[in-house]
């Protein structure tokens, strides 16, 4: 299975001369990388929700690729918003499938980049017309980011634009998705963003075994928490049983803002993040609902390119328990 996933929601992608351009660009640019094609696909046909989802479960780049209709998706791309993105997958009590894989929206819009100002005739940019989408990918709790359009991506024959031209607007677009996507799947800053919601989705399982955060941890690991100073693998197994003890399973941590900076072969992350959570009756917590905000510090390395190994782990409360 690809970890780049395009979604190609053009209605007869083989006579677009952009869209086309822009898909056969990143083909050209990238092996790992599966293209679905709902106009040849499903057409009028009934989408097979089964392997749409699976070849959502299976990437970690999700592009939707599409030409601005109305300002919005064509029909078929809405089709398959409405059926695909569905309860308990993408929102809802169990809807977490899409969690932290990124989104980019890819989009050809035939209009010139003046028209989408306020003095133009469609009076707002593009990005305004395409929040409807950025506030589904926050429901889905994937990763948005700014999307990546280009103008004047029609060619009408002897009428608007020169066939060339377009062309070579399409495949500069397509160089811009490919580094956009290397960026996402390479870059340490990425890297160390992806190991974070994990870590926290882990932590928020409470699950009973520790071997999912051991080798994410130094053995010389530093870890200093309200709940004391713990040191080692060893350290980490202590507090983690203290945890197990004290908060039901499915807490929510939010990580409301993170900052890295570089220090040689090191990386130091400062974050911000709220925990909500229910506690057992006969733990310190008596019971309560814990709703707290805490900073955390970390240093860690990226072994081999993608193996994050935490040093010190740093926590302290903002304030007091809500």
């Amino acid at each position: 299975m690809s970890k780049i996933l395009v979604i190609s929601g053009h209605p007869n992608l083989s006579e677009s001369n952009a869209n086309t351009t822009v898909i056969e660009t990143l083909l050209s640019r990238h092996d790992d990388v599966a293209i679905r094609r709902l106009d040849s696909l499903y057409g009028e046909k009934q989408i097979d929700i089964v392997s749409e989802h699976e070849a959502l479960l299976s990437a970690s780049v999700v592009v939707l690729q599409f030409p601005f209709y109305w300002y919005s998706v064509p029909a078929l791309m809405k089709r398959w918003i409405d059926e695909v993105l569905s309860y308990n997958f993408a929102y809802g009590p169990k809807g977490d499938k899409l969690a932290n894989k990124h989104l980019i929206l890819s989009v050809t819009v035939g209009d010139p980049e003046e028209a989408y100002s306020p003095l133009g005739y469609n009076h707002f940019s593009v990005e305004e017309f395409l929040r409807p989408l950025e506030q589904t990918a926050y429901l889905a709790k994937m990763q948005y980011h700014r999307p990546i359009y280009s103008h004047r991506m029609v060619y009408i024959e002897g009428v608007y634009n020169e066939l060339s031209d377009v062309q070579n607007r399409a495949v500069e677009h397509g160089e811009r998705l490919v580094a956009k996507i290397a960026d996402l799947l390479h870059s340490p800053e990425s890297i160390i963003k992806q190991f974070v919601n994990k870590w926290f989705d882990k932590l928020d399982s409470l699950s009973e075994k520790t071997e999912a955060f051991l080798p994410h941890l130094s053995k010389q690991l530093v870890l200093c928490l309200p709940e004391g100073d713990f040191l080692g693998h060893a350290g980490f197994k202590q507090w983690y049983q203290w945890a197990l003890s004290t908060f039901k399973p499915n807490c929510r941590h939010t990580v409301e803002q993170i900052d890295i900076t570089a220090d040689g072969e090191y990386f130091n992350l400062s974050l911000r993040v709220n925990l909500s959570a229910h506690t057992y009756i006969d733990s310190d917590f008596a019971g309560q609902n814990v709703e707290v905000q805490v900073k955390e510090n970390w240093r860690l390395r990226i072994i081999d390119g993608q193996h994050v190994l935490i040093e010190q782990y740093l926590v302290s409360s903002l304030g007091d328990q809500l």
